[in-house]
């Protein structure tokens, strides 16, 4: 064509004044090859002078250019008529030469084909599969034989994080999730962790006694000597120390003895220190672990918090450098687990006043006293470890770039057999019964699903929470759930779930739609009255999910069967292997992990599967007003009370009003959803990023990340939490030296703005937002 346009302009001398109309058609694959090419004359003839056309005739009234060129004598006309033959016949030739490349070319076929028929467009209706079906696919893709390998394939007794039996297992992963068609990567860090001393010990000597060598530690310890007199704590917990308080016991200076059990190490620590004690001891009492030997050593961590503590809210990827840093979450006194025989040695020497009737033991019937001096050494080495975590995916179909995460850790401190083989077998059956229904069962997630194996667990979810640091901002708007598998199998007489209040009603469906064994034993007090009653438990500081809730704001959940009382004695230790494990469930170790892959399974197949993200944002609308009621009834009391404390003008109007602001929009939103053409990809895709933003727009804007990573206000630990409002409240109320009523009207104003803030983002639009307050 632009041979004949050439010929043209040569034969009348001079450039064409015409215009060439490129009309981009995108085809269905999203590129513009498809052009279409329409001359001056064709636009004229259909635009017929008017609109579009108009600025294009400069003078509409003036003969053509080739009719002013050459006038219309005869000779002129012939010269015409031969040259409009000349130009047929070189279009002929041109078309002729094109359209026999055409025939010679069979492989544009195909293209031009794609083009006469439109291609089948997915809708955000349910793709392909009903989820009866996809439940019935998924079961007939796992089964409990299957997991006998797997267990042998990922147990060893020598996978500590950061060890060549740490790699091992991550090699054998990533092998895994190749072979199921997902594309792995992993995730390189440099953390730094602390063990025991590689030459050398721990030590302590009691009234100038035996010295005691205990081969467990704690990491992350303070290291050094003290000496102290020694003081029997209990579990370590804040009302066990106010407890000894009130007796007048004075603890500053003071070595705690104190159980394992009810709370974390790290909780026990940061209690104690909180007190002025100079150390800890932690040994395992027979009352909470019968099943024992009483010399086996404990190990486990002090970091009140979660990651490597050296990189506070950033992540340890080796080529960041940050100047020296360290969390808060350290503790700054001495920490050590000893045995229950080392314990029953000091405990039964005690003297000092009689220890309250309910802590009373075998062995203990004495608090301490002065007498009772212990001088305890640590000498634990802070040392860098490279880890890997090891992912895989699985893509949606419709929004790829949305998923959930399924996550276990590899190490542990000696077998770990249920604290990470278990978790990591399931993580390896989940990846492949799902891949096979994709590749082969005809189903195709909307959204994706990563599966995630993490190192350093042990040491406080570090593996986890760097990547985490690391990839928040790639995070917050993407990952909308994570669900965590590590021990997930303790026993076969219980069951407990901890998870974000949005994740309820998901919960509730796996719960009735989950085939679980010895139901009747399993949900007798569920079938009685509420789950949330009889099964849920608040998360823990140790669990994985925690950061992924309270650092990052995506809801998560942690679940596991359970031994009941006492609950499975051998995690931290060097007992827990698949014998202990047996007995701890009635040797039904592979068709209790098929149990807990099943439940997992249904709430990640639900959140890919359906069109809309099943997440209830009203149940935080409940639990915000039964909060903001607590605070009132505390704040008129603080104000009858001490009324010079609180200033008039502070009411409960402004917090009560961003409370009902978030149960309007959330209201406002089932509406909008009810209403709503589900089978629109763009109207789903839109209103599940609203879903999403809610946990997120929970974390406080007003704290620093990296000195209170734990920013969500509900869920979360520090100053700006709900919890923290209504605990100074009772401070306030009992004259506490500490409670500060300045403090707290800073925090209740901050807590009643990060409400507002989460209602107007859940409103959607700025023209939509409840300004109310």
């Amino acid at each position: 064509m632009d041979q004949a346009r050439s010929t043209i302009s040569k034969i009348f001398n001079g450039e064409p004044h015409s215009y060439t109309r490129f009309n981009l058609t995108q085809n269905m694959e999203g590129d513009n090859s498809h052009v279409e090419m329409k001359l001056s004359s064709d636009m004229d003839e259909e635009v017929g002078g008017n609109g579009v056309g108009d600025h294009l005739n400069h003078n509409s009234n003036r003969k053509p250019y080739v009719a002013q060129k050459l006038g219309r004598t005869p000779k002129n006309l012939i010269f015409m008529a031969a040259a409009t033959l000349l130009i047929f016949i070189i279009g002929y030739l041109i078309g002729y030469l094109v359209h026999r490349k055409k025939d010679l070319a069979p492989t544009c076929a195909p293209s031009v084909a794609r083009f006469e028929e439109p291609i089948a467009r997915e809708t955000g209706a349910a793709p392909l599969m009903d989820w009866d079906d996809v439940k019935k696919l998924f079961s007939e893709k796992l089964a409990a034989t299957n997991f006998e390998s797997v267990f042998s394939e990922f147990s060893r007794s020598d996978h500590q994080a950061g060890s060549p039996g740490d790699e091992v297992l991550a090699n054998k992963l990533m092998d895994k999730f190749k072979r199921y068609g997902m594309n792995p990567w992993t995730d390189q860090h440099y953390v730094k962790v602390q063990n025991a001393p590689a030459s050398g010990f721990n030590k302590f000597v009691f009234k100038n006694g035996t010295e005691e060598r205990p081969k467990g530690f704690l990491s992350y310890s303070a290291t050094g000597t003290v000496k102290g007199a020694v003081v029997y704590g209990y579990y370590g917990r804040d009302n066990d120390f106010s407890l000894l308080r009130d007796k007048n016991v004075n603890l500053t200076g003071k070595v705690m003895v104190v159980r394992a059990g009810r709370i974390s190490y790290a909780e026990k620590v940061d209690n104690a220190a909180k007190m002025g004690a100079s150390a800890v001891l932690i040994y395992p009492d027979s009352v909470d672990y019968p099943g024992i030997r009483d010399t086996t050593e404990l190990y486990g961590h002090v970091h009140l918090g979660s990651g490597d503590p050296y990189t506070p809210g950033f992540p340890s990827f080796n080529h960041t450098q940050f100047p020296p840093a360290q969390s808060s979450g350290l503790p700054k006194i001495l920490a050590q687990t000893i045995t229950a025989k080392m314990a029953d040695n000091i405990l039964s020497r005690l003297e000092g006043q009689n220890v309250p009737e309910a802590w009373k033991s075998f062995t203990n019937n004495r608090l301490g006293s002065d007498n009772d001096v212990i001088t305890l050494e640590v000498n634990n080495v802070l040392t860098e470890k490279r880890i890997h975590n090891v992912f895989g995916v699985i893509k949606g179909y419709v929004d790829p770039d949305r998923y959930v995460v399924i996550g276990a850790q590899r190490d542990a401190w000696g077998p770990g057999f249920a604290a990470s083989t278990v978790g990591t077998s399931i993580l390896v059956e989940l990846a492949r019964s799902i891949s096979d229904m994709v590749e082969y069962g005809g189903f195709k997630p909307r959204r994706s699903i990563v599966f995630a194996s993490w190192s350093a667990g042990e040491y406080g979810s570090v593996g986890a929470t760097e990547w985490l640091e690391g990839y928040v901002s790639s995070l917050s708007m993407k990952a909308f759930s994570f669900i965590n598998l590590d021990g997930v199998v303790t026993g076969n007489k219980g069951f407990k779930v901890s998870a974000s209040p949005l994740m309820y009603r998901l919960i509730e469906s796996a719960l009735k739609e989950v085939d679980f064994l010895n139901k009747e034993t399993l949900f007798a007090k569920y079938a009685q009255s509420n789950w949330e009653t009889n099964m849920l438990v608040p998360l823990k500081l140790d669990d994985a999910a925690f950061p992924f809730n309270t650092f990052s704001g995506i809801p998560s959940v942690s679940f596991g069967l359970t031994s009941g009382k006492p609950d499975y004695q051998y995690s931290g230790t060097m007992l827990d292997d698949r014998a202990k494990l047996n007995i701890a469930t009635g040797n039904q170790v592979p068709q209790l992990a098929a149990v807990a892959a099943r439940f997992a399974a249904h709430i990640a197949l639900r959140l890919v599967h359906d069109h809309l993200l099943r997440m209830d944002v009203m149940k935080y609308a409940k639990i915000l007003s039964s909060h903001v009621g607590q605070i009132n009834i505390k704040v008129i009391t603080v104000k009858s009370k001490h009324p010079q404390l609180l200033p008039k003008d502070l009411t409960m109007q402004w917090l009560i009003s961003a409370s009902k602001s978030y149960g309007r929009a959330a209201r406002g939103l089932v509406a909008e959803i009810s209403n709503s053409d589900l089978d629109d990809i763009e109207v789903c895709r839109t209103i599940n990023d609203r879903i999403m933003v809610v946990e997120r727009n929970f974390l406080s804007p007003y704290e620093s990340p990296r000195l209170n990573p734990f920013r969500h206000i509900l869920l979360g630990s520090g100053p700006h939490t709900i919890k923290a409002l209504t605990d100074h409240l009772d401070g306030l109320h009992s004259n506490d030296a500490e409670a500060d009523a300045n403090l707290f009207r800073n925090q209740f104003a901050l807590a009643t703005w990060t409400i507002q803030g989460c209602a107007n983002s859940l409103a959607g639009d700025i023209w939509s937002l409840d300004n109310e307050i």
